[in-house]
């Protein structure tokens, strides 16, 4: 629910209207919308005060919020977010480009993408520490010795990292280490992580589910911004439909229906919904051109013998041959991406 004060309001009335509601135990949110100020009322206390808020002093209406996510949603929040990661806005202009392994397998092989990545002009590394796989009998990930890891090449190429959390008791050892964390597809829906990653200070990247609608991928961020992280990164990644000549189906109307429906920044994942690497520079250049604020891609540099997804890693030429196919869709649709520098 919003309730829309009075252009002419006083600072007493809308005092008096903030206090009420808090007295009451609803949870506010206070956005100037031009010349209008709204109050977002958030929970279960809304329509029980709704009337008494009608007719108090400096209030205009009442609208009620059809979204179940009010919080990321653009009817509450009209103007587009950014996410700092350090010196980095995704949301902005820039189209920010992470890549990196998808699973961490040692220093020498995440030095040489990381040095590969940062020169060909990613913004952002991303690599695996903890690796859900739908075999017990697969790599696992390196848990603690890949998050060091990491951080060592973070303090190499100047790269902030994403890299996922998979269990709750996880997210403070991954958070000690990591720049953002990564909810995967496969746990978009675990609400006990949800939250505990949303009671955090560090960015969250939030993929989805392999199976859920663009309106379970909101609510689910929903859970991690109601408790108190606001910093949600949404990523499209591909979902399963009956078509088997791709991984997943990558879902590119999803970038739009998604910006119409969220303030919060959206992001493209042409790996894991490609699962061929010869795929993801195409799939790329469409989310790009459908308005995607970043893209993350897997990229190794022996993608044959990667201990994870290396048929769907980017060879270390192949990231910068498709970078440079970027920056000219980029360039098309009035964004940019960052330009090769030297390591």
């Amino acid at each position: 629910m919003i309730v829309v004060l009075d252009r002419d309001c006083s600072l007493k009335e809308k005092a008096g209207v903030v206090r009420y509601i808090e007295s009451h135990g609803g949870r506010l949110l206070v956005s100037e919308i031009g010349d209008e100020t709204h109050i977002g009322l958030i929970g279960s206390e809304a329509q029980a005060i709704a009337g008494d808020l009608a007719t108090m002093p400096g209030v205009a209406e009442i609208r009620d919020v059809a979204a179940p996510y009010p919080q990321v949603s653009r009817e509450h929040h009209p103007e587009s977010s950014e996410v700092r990661v350090g010196d980095l806005s995704i949301g902005s202009r820039e189209v920010v480009v992470m890549a990196g392994p998808c699973a961490v397998e040692s220093e020498q092989q995440l030095s040489a993408v990381g040095q590969a990545v940062a020169a060909s002009g990613a913004a952002m590394m991303r690599g695996g520490a903890f690796k859900p796989r739908s075999s017990p009998y697969s790599f696992q990930g390196l848990g603690e010795e890949g998050l060091v890891l990491l951080a060592g090449v973070r303090e190499q190429t100047g790269l902030p990292f994403a890299t996922e959390v998979v269990a709750p008791d996880d997210v403070e050892l991954v958070g000690r280490y990591a720049d953002v964390l990564q909810i995967g597809a496969r746990n978009m829906q675990n609400f006990r992580l949800l939250s505990e990653v949303g009671a955090q200070a560090r960015p969250v990247l939030l993929k989805r589910g392999i199976s859920s609608t663009v309106e379970e991928l909101l609510l689910a961020a929903e859970y991690v911004v109601a408790a108190g992280n606001p910093n949600v990164v949404l990523c499209e990644r591909g979902i399963r439909t009956f078509e088997t000549a791709t991984r997943n189906t990558l879902d590119v109307s999803a970038v739009p229906v998604l910006k119409q429906k969220t303030h919060l920044p959206v992001i493209v994942d042409p790996s894991h919904a490609a699962g061929d690497r010869s795929l993801v520079p195409y799939l790329a250049r469409s989310g790009v051109a459908a308005g995607a604020d970043g893209i993350i891609v897997e990229v190794h540099n022996d993608p044959d013998a990667a201990l994870s997804d290396g048929k769907q890693s980017l060879t270390l030429e192949g990231f910068a041959s498709m970078m440079d196919q970027l920056r000219r869709v980029a360039e098309a649709v009035d964004r940019v991406i960052r330009e090769p520098v030297t390591i």
